[in-house]
């Protein structure tokens, strides 16, 4: 029987070569946080994928936490990624960008002039973040958003949505993981509102994450969107709270009826989160009508078995793109994987980032 993992597949009106799926991963190689010839390069490299989601890109210079990541807020950051999609559709590959809002997880270091650290509650994540300009520095504490400041926001990730289609992107993916500012309103370790946007209950902690799939599927459809969650990721300071299952299971429900693109469910537990068990992701596969991406640690043999068992609809790799950019090449002829170097993921230039060679 032929492989599923290999045959085409259609994300609504977005035609993939393939089930595979490159995870979105911070690189840190956008100078003055503008991509250039460096990032189309190394997309360009990764074009077999049958998608390929973008590093987390801020939709607001307020969103701009880590130290060289792109934004999208900006005519040279539209520019910059113009190149990146172009070189990506010369390849025959199809690309959406992660818009990524860090929230409390930045310092003003990494951030320009003029803006503010904002999160659901004036809560410091515990820690120490880099910073190119004083080195390791402790997290400090963000304003705690008003709801000018939360519409406001929600603004900015439709301009950027709206701004990644003029880049000549695919679609966008909104990052609901991994502790950033839409889990932030979702969990209670990082937001303790008393308003409607607090964790009293669901329809409250859910508010934040329907709003902005709502405003963004309205401004550039739909069918264009997709989100991406983590429900029990330890990730940036997340812990565990009660009716997290229905808490997940209501924004499946929500996103179902948004007639959003896809659900990219990760599982972090191959790099020390908790498990995210299986009830969870049936729960979610449930309640969602469109296609659900999982990706956490996967190789060719559990891929392809979630994709035949049908637990998934495409399923997303990370690492191992970063040091094969010939990757579903060498899952496809079982060739051996090289191994990437970790002291390169985060550092500026061409070493480890578009010098790993092709079989």
């Amino acid at each position: 029987m032929a492989s599923k993992l290999f045959s085409p597949f259609a994300l609504g009106a977005v035609k993939l070569n393939n089930h595979i799926v490159m995870s979105p991963m911070t690189r840190c190689r956008a100078s003055g946080n503008v991509p250039s010839d460096l990032e189309a390069t190394y997309y360009a490299q990764r074009a077999t994928a049958g998608l390929i989601v973008t590093e987390g890109t801020a939709p607001t210079a307020n969103g701009l936490g880590y130290a060289r990541i792109p934004g999208i807020y900006n005519d040279a950051q539209v520019e910059g990624w113009r190149k990146v999609t172009t070189a990506v559709h010369a390849k025959d590959g199809k690309i959406f960008m992660q818009l990524m809002h860090t929230g409390r997880v930045s310092h003003p270091a990494n951030m320009e002039p003029g803006t503010e650290m904002l999160a659901p509650s004036a809560i410091a994540l515990e820690g120490q973040m880099y910073t190119d300009s004083l080195g390791m520095q402790d997290h400090p504490a963000p304003k705690a958003m008003t709801k000018e400041d939360i519409h406001r926001e929600i603004q900015g990730f439709v301009t950027a949505a709206r701004h990644a289609l003029e880049a000549g992107f695919d679609g966008v993916e909104l990052h609901g993981a991994n502790g950033y500012l839409i889990d932030q309103f979702i969990n209670p370790a990082s937001n303790q509102r008393d308003d409607d946007y607090g964790t009293q209950n669901v329809a409250n902690r859910t508010r934040f994450a329907i709003e902005v799939a709502t405003r963004v599927g309205a401004a550039i459809g739909p069918e264009k969107v997709g989100i991406r969650l983590s429900p029990y990721g330890a990730f940036n300071g997340m812990a565990l709270f009660d009716e997290i299952e229905e808490t997940y299971v209501a924004i499946a429900k929500a996103m179902s009826k948004l007639d959003l693109c896809y659900i990219h469910l990760v599982d972090h537990s191959s790099m020390g989160a908790p498990v995210l068990g299986g009830n969870i992701k049936a729960k979610i596969r449930e309640a969602f009508d469109g296609t659900l991406i999982l990706s956490g640690g996967y190789d060719r043999d559990r891929a392809e078995g979630e994709l035949v068992e049908g637990r998934a609809d495409l399923v997303a790799f990370g690492r191992p793109f970063i040091a094969n950019p010939d990757l579903v090449h060498r899952l496809e002829t079982g060739a051996e994987l090289a191994q990437p170097d970790f002291s390169t993921f985060y550092t500026p230039g061409e070493k480890g980032y578009t010098d790993y060679p092709t079989l």
